[in-house]
């Protein structure tokens, strides 16, 4: 076998193993199931006979809206705490959105970290106060040290595809000359 044909059953068999991605991974399966759309900020739900919140993590605050169970109707200007492992906040209302915010950095930090997160809200109105229990999710980050490199063996085999072509190339050109003569 001369060199040409090992090169290109190299690059044919590196090929097809890293069509197969990291992890064995064809790369057009979907995820496993997160908590949350991919792309979508984690949120948490929770309800009592009562009243009924959503809450969603964005990059510098938790933002939750609060209604009445029955009705859909909103909660306005009551007081909200948080309270999650350890850790204490109270909720700023903001009238323009309706919507009660958290942006303390470490509270936010904590919450932030993968894993399943309790959270205890304490919802004060004028006339009534309640208690509602959820658990926010945070999925772990999906890549790995070996996902980081993968665009890297696809250079590489790409590069190796071009020198084959070239020397293929090189060959072709070569003049044929009369052996024994």
């Amino acid at each position: 076998m001369n060199i040409l044909k090992i090169i290109l059953l190299y690059v044919c068999t590196i090929s097809i193993a890293f069509a197969h991605g990291p992890g064995g991974d064809h790369g057009h399966e979907d995820a496993p199931a997160a908590p949350t759309q991919p792309g979508a900020s984690p949120r948490v739900e929770a309800s009592s006979e009562s009243f009924e919140l959503v809450g969603q993590l964005n990059k510098d605050e938790l933002s939750i809206l609060i209604d009445r169970f029955d009705t859909n109707e909103p909660v306005l200007d009551a007081k909200l705490e948080l309270e999650s492992e350890g850790l204490k906040a109270t909720a700023k209302f903001h009238g323009d959105h309706g919507d009660y915010a958290i942006d303390d950095k470490a509270f936010l930090n904590a919450l932030a970290k993968p894993g399943k997160h309790a959270l205890v809200f304490t919802l004060t109105t004028a006339n009534e106060s309640d208690l509602l229990d959820g658990v926010l999710a945070i999925a772990a980050d999906a890549h790995t040290d070996n996902d980081l490199h993968f665009p890297w063996a696809w250079a590489g085999a790409g590069l190796l595809a071009a020198l084959c072509a070239l020397a293929l190339a090189a060959k072709i050109r070569r003049p044929k000359t009369a052996m024994g003569k």
